[in-house]
């Protein structure tokens, strides 16, 4: 299953770095597309992720972040 979000907050590939890691570190995860321009996360999942709890997860970080 695939997730889109849109994430604001990012202003550097630092950024991008550190939401891709906080998104690969939830339980469930296979795999992360993070873009700078335009803010988005593409997060490939095994099926027992929702989406609520990715965007906890950067929202947690300080990144403003919905479904997209």
């Amino acid at each position: 299953m695939t997730i889109n979000l849109k994430v604001d907050g990012m202003t550097c590939q630092g950024c991008v770095q550190n939401v891709t890691n906080l998104l690969q570190g939830v339980e469930g995860v296979t795999g992360v597309a993070v873009t700078l321009e335009p803010g988005r996360a593409v997060v490939d999942t095994d099926g027992s992720v929702a989406a609520e709890r990715l965007v906890a997860a950067v929202t947690d970080a300080g990144y403003e972040a919905a479904p997209a």
